[in-house]
């Protein structure tokens, strides 16, 4: 390819749900590492800047650019490792190379064809691997952390259309095989500090162009879903058994009192045997949901009648917890780790990580007061309900899970519920007083302050270390960048 020519002059790109948008100077789609190391290298000599976008699946501006967009579309190889550089200790271990542009689904059918799996996953598998893991993305269950923390190896462009290979110290790669293959050419770092602060970046470092991920033998999961109300979730995150004994927990959670005092639907996912055997309703989800949800009409109506009609909200989340209520759903694994009927809704989410030392039960609480604070003062409702999500805490310096077990909070409102940006910045501003992290692929309030960044991460400086060595030229800068006070702009006068 030649990077000077093979491009899309000021074509606007946004992302699935069409809320962040922009008109960069150029869009690139790449389909070879050298091809990158050009384009940020034209970048630089112009002046100009560089962001990586994927399945475009962030409801954040974090993939904006004004400057070059890469889109890794053609980056979407599984198995693309080219020479084996695994150390001996290393081949015991099940570990897949992949290029960081293949999306999650296409991820998992490689992977099930080989009879494998990821250990973990989110509830939805149309993100890229780069996407997820750069914004720490996470499943739930205490057992595991973010995504990020399955990735033992990746491969990144930087300043200079620079190589490197970054691993933790006890990384997979034969250092000298690497270096008998590249010379100077590329760069490994097996270094513990640059991987912590390398594996979520935020697309602030460079183009990630492939991760070698942990994976794990083909397994499948019983699914149950089951109502109960806020007072017994509660109870039962106070007493902790329910976190300890399923491999996943999940809530979705009502913030009103209509028949029942703030209704919760309790998902719990545990490993079960091959179900090929079982009858048909025990291997699927609530048949009429899943059909109804893919119903090309379905979410035009909900958009409707949450437009025209908000105060039904409270009654419509009560009715759609009890609708997904489900004794037994058995898949492999990553069929059930998908939520299904949700995810072809139209809708945008704000999602805040909370501390799991008493800090995650105040948070609950804290969001009935803001729904009905909101509801009384300004008539906005919730229009969708509210996830909890549990999980590990993270070495990534910027994960939101960095050195806390943290319950994350999904704030999801459908896309044309009248007020839900306003709704989701009140929850977030009541619940950063609760050490409250929001995620930087989903709509947040996050701006550059004093020290706020370093008061929310604690490690921040030493990811700032690596982050300067990185984007050195500062071409990997964005609007995001600037939001958020990453990148600091200056004034001479």
């Amino acid at each position: 390819m030649d990077a000077r020519s093979a491009f899309r002059v000021r074509h606007t790109w946004k992302n699935h749900l069409g809320n962040q948008q922009i008109d960069p100077l150029r869009i690139y789609t790449p389909s070879t590492i050298e091809d990158i190391s050009e384009i940020v290298r034209e970048a630089e000599a112009a002046g100009v800047t560089v962001r990586a976008v994927g399945s475009g699946h962030s409801w954040s501006d974090v993939a904006l650019t004004r400057g070059y967009l890469v889109r890794t579309d053609a980056l979407a190889r599984p198995n693309s490792a080219g020479p084996d550089f695994l150390r001996g200790d290393s081949r015991e271990r099940a570990l897949v190379q992949t290029e960081a542009g293949i999306r999650i689904k296409e991820l998992n059918a490689y992977l099930d064809g080989r009879g494998l799996g990821l250990v973990n996953m989110g509830g939805y598998d149309h993100q890229t691997v780069a996407g997820v893991i750069s914004t720490s993305t996470h499943g739930s269950g205490l057992e595991f952390g973010p995504l990020n923390d399955f990735v033992r190896s990746l491969d990144i462009v930087a300043a200079g259309g620079a190589v490197y290979r970054v691993e933790p110290a006890d990384g997979p790669t034969d250092h000298e095989a690497y270096e008998r293959e590249y010379g100077d050419q590329r760069t490994l770092i097996q270094d513990d500090h640059w991987f912590d602060a390398v594996v979520v970046g935020m697309g602030c470092m460079g183009v990630i162009t492939s991760v070698t991920l942990e994976v794990r033998p083909k397994y499948y999961l019983r699914e149950v879903r089951a109502w109960h109300t806020w007072d017994e979730v509660r109870a039962d995150l106070i007493e902790g058994e329910v976190l300890r004994n399923n491999r996943h927990y999940e809530v979705l959670f009502s913030p009103y009192h209509v028949r029942h005092a703030y209704p919760c639907l309790v998902t719990t996912r545990n490993v079960t045997t091959n179900p090929s055997h079982k009858p048909l309703d025990k291997r699927t989800r609530n048949w009429a949901v899943e059909l109804a949800s893919a119903f090309p009409l379905t979410p035009d109506i909900l958009n409707l009648v949450v437009d025209v009609r908000p105060n039904w909200s409270p009654w419509m989340l009560e009715s759609a917890i009890r609708a997904l209520i489900k004794k037994e759903y058995d898949d492999v694994s990553y069929k059930v780790l998908n939520i299904g009927a949700a995810n072809v809704l139209p809708a945008y989410s704000s999602e805040i990580g909370v501390p799991m030392d008493g800090r995650h039960i105040e948070a609950a609480d804290a969001i009935i007061g803001v729904a009905a604070e909101e509801r009384k003062l300004g008539d906005v409702y919730q229009s969708s309900p509210i996830s909890f999500r549990f999980v590990k805490a993270s070495n990534a310096y910027m994960s939101m899970m960095n050195g806390r077990d943290t319950m994350m909070i999904e704030l999801i409102q459908l896309s044309r519920c009248d007020g839900g940006y306003e709704l989701n910045a009140a929850y977030e501003q009541t619940l950063n007083k609760l050490g409250g992290r929001p995620h930087w692929g989903q709509v947040n309030t996050l701006t550059a302050g004093d020290g706020l960044l370093e008061t929310m991460y604690p490690r921040y400086r030493d990811w700032l270390d690596v982050h300067r060595r990185l984007n050195s030229s500062g071409v990997f800068a964005s609007p995001f960048t600037d939001r958020v006070g990453i990148s600091t702009p200056r004034f001479t006068p």
